[in-house]
């Protein structure tokens, strides 16, 4: 063989340039052999390939990346709980409802009911997810898909009331494909719960409810039936907990990142002991889809209605009989308190508990039992988890003095009374009124306009760059008390704020009747 000639010695030969990717090529290549813990053996140029993987320094290799910590997975929590969880379907016989002129809506449901409110959060524009919409509209059956799990050996299982919700027919495949028709128990539409018994079966793999409330942070796993796609697994953190997403008075709600969609309804959130920390029961989502914003039902909460609906049906929770509004910082300042705490009473409703035990319009309860009160919610829902007919101890700041109330709590209405409301059509009718200075109002007594009935004065026009307009003032409301006075004309409207002022108070409180309720409005003072 012939020697190769040296072109070097050529006077055109230029050395060939190294390319800047094969340099980054490389210089990553030995990044990921540093970050092995080899390079500081290196290598020898006698090694063939082959002998690479059989030297000391591989095994040390070995060795310590065993060592390294693993980054944590969740099959072994999924392994142990999927059993338990169930995909829920349930068939509804459509009810057509009809406008004023008998044409039938385009709606499937009644409007405002349950049903109609879950397929109108989780589903598409016209109501209904994409591949759950049933027979023709008109009369048909229409079928929806949620989820659930089993809480007991014998087949009972927790899901969402809106899934279950007027259905007529109710089955359950099971994490192993078996299928299995349901009963419903009992539902309780104000926590969004519901319990089914499976029929046919035995012996099913349950879920246990956590006694723990979870941290903010912790590690979650959602499993349901998202789409009809039984089975699936998402994981997540607790991103919020106590959540108030305008569902009731009762709303205390967990929020995770965990991707939830349409069909998880119902089903539980795990915690990475394989205990259920919530029921997932909705989502935020302007897109239709998950962004990473659901709410799930706190165990506490669930373990506390499953229990009255398995025992008896329904859930009983104790009452007071108050209408309860939260304490903005106007209004405590307004009241001389020091904080925003606690719940005003806007009105105590006729031969109800409260109103009975002498707590009146303006009092504001700050404990129970001991036990301070936050805000207007808190207090709801700690009366809600008394049963009805137990002895209770409020602490109430009535016209500026401490004092205490005992009373027996009654039992909360399934169907509270609607309060009279006056026919408000013929206010515009009345006169202009009399102005109001400093607030922008203009008012004349109620028992000037028809239909106002007998107290207080009527709002007959509002200055809309006012600070009462601001406040949420419009046309046909009613005040009924100034600064704690009661009112009857303009005249009386305006000494209640001149004294309000002479008193050194930024805001004076009004009580406003609007809509056949009653609410209490921290109104700022101008100054002068």
């Amino acid at each position: 063989m012939t020697d190769r000639p040296d072109l070097s010695t050529l006077p055109s030969y230029k050395a060939p340039k190294r390319s800047l990717f094969s340099a980054r090529k490389l210089a990553l290549m030995a990044s990921v052999v540093a970050g092995l813990g080899a390079a500081t053996y290196g290598f020898s140029p006698t090694h063939n390939p082959a002998d690479l993987f059989t030297t000391p320094a591989h095994a040390q290799v070995n060795n310590e990346v065993k060592k390294v910590q693993q980054p944590v997975g969740f099959a072994d929590i999924v392994e142990r709980v999927k059993p338990s969880v169930i995909s829920v379907k349930v068939n509804i016989r459509e009810k057509v409802a009809k406008d004023d002129s008998g044409n039938n809506d385009d709606s499937p449901f009644q409007p405002g009911s349950p049903m109609e409110r879950f397929f109108r959060r989780f589903g598409g524009p016209d109501g209904l997810p994409p591949g759950l919409r049933g027979g023709p509209r008109g009369g048909g059956v229409v079928t929806g898909q949620g989820s659930g799990f089993f809480i007991s050996a014998d087949g009972y299982a927790v899901t969402n009331n809106h899934v279950v919700d007027g259905a007529d027919k109710v089955e359950v495949t099971t994490d192993d494909g078996k299928t299995f028709s349901a009963k419903v128990i009992g539902t309780d539409p104000r926590t969004d719960l519901a319990l089914i018994k499976v029929e046919g079966g035995s012996n099913f793999q349950f879920a246990k409810l956590s006694d723990t409330k979870p941290r903010i942070g912790d590690w979650v796993l959602a499993v349901g039936n998202p789409f009809g796609l039984g089975g699936t697994v998402t994981a997540g953190i607790v991103s919020a907990s106590g959540r108030d997403i305008g569902n009731g008075p009762y709303d205390d709600f967990i929020q995770i990142d965990a991707p939830v969609n349409k069909g998880n309804s119902g089903g539980p959130a795990f915690d990475v002991s394989g205990e259920v920390m919530g029921v997932n029961t909705a989502i935020y989502s302007p897109s239709g889809g998950s962004v990473g914003i659901a709410f799930s039902i706190p165990a506490q909460t669930v373990k506390s209605v499953v229990a009255q609906l398995k025992d008896k049906g329904s859930v009983s929770r104790g009452w007071i009989g108050v209408q309860i509004q939260p304490v903005t910082s106007d209004i405590a300042d307004s009241l001389g308190m020091k904080k925003a705490e606690g719940a005003l009473v806007a009105e105590p409703q006729a031969n109800g508990p409260a109103a009975k035990a002498g707590i009146e319009s303006g009092d504001v309860i700050t404990a129970v039992n001991g036990e301070p009160v936050k805000d207007a919610r808190e207090l709801a829902r700690t009366i809600g988890g008394l049963a009805p007919g137990n002895a209770v101890k409020l602490n109430v700041l009535h016209k500026g003095q401490d004092k205490t109330v005992n009373l027996t709590l009654g039992q909360l209405p399934n169907t509270l009374e609607a309060k009279a409301d006056t026919d408000n059509s013929d206010k515009g009718n009345s006169s202009r009124g009399t102005d109001v200075p400093k607030l922008g109002l203009t008012v004349a007594p109620a028992n000037s306009v028809a239909g106002a009935g007998k107290e207080g004065v009527v709002v007959t026009e509002v200055d809309p760059k006012s600070a009462a307009a601001e406040r949420g003032f419009k046309e046909g409301d009613v005040i009924l008390e100034v600064a704690g006075k009661s009112v009857g004309t303009a005249g009386e409207v305006r000494d209640a704020i001149t004294a309000a002022r002479s008193d050194n108070k930024n805001s004076v409180l009004m009580r406003v009747k609007s809509g056949g309720s009653s609410r209490f409005v921290a109104v700022p003072l101008a100054k002068g």
